[in-house]
């Protein structure tokens, strides 16, 4: 069983398809400091897609390509930006969240 706190597992409402494999789920762990790089806290923290699109293939297992992403159900894309946002904040602000 994953860390809650390093890695979530997001199950895709529409699939990837990777040549004949099919991806329906993706595994994001906590990003380090140099997996941000080039793109800015402030675009992360605004779910920006270009930074998204940096950061995500950085820390998704499979990991996913840009193009894989561009390509992808906006829907899936925010789920996976709710959860990069959520690894960003102090275990404090994480704390006072409601939960599911």
């Amino acid at each position: 069983m994953s860390d809650k706190l390093t890695e979530k597992t997001v199950k895709l409402d529409t699939p990837i398809m990777r040549g004949k494999a099919e991806i329906t789920e993706i595994v994001l762990r906590k990003p380090q400091s140099g997996a941000l790089r080039g793109t800015r806290l402030q675009a992360i923290m605004d779910m920006d897609v270009g930074a998204m699109m940096t950061v995500i293939p950085r820390i998704s297992s499979p990991a996913l390509t840009a193009q894989e992403i561009a390509e992808m159900d906006p829907a899936d894309l925010t789920a996976m930006s709710v959860e990069v946002v959520t690894f960003l904040l102090k275990k404090s602000v994480l704390a006072g969240l409601p939960t599911a």
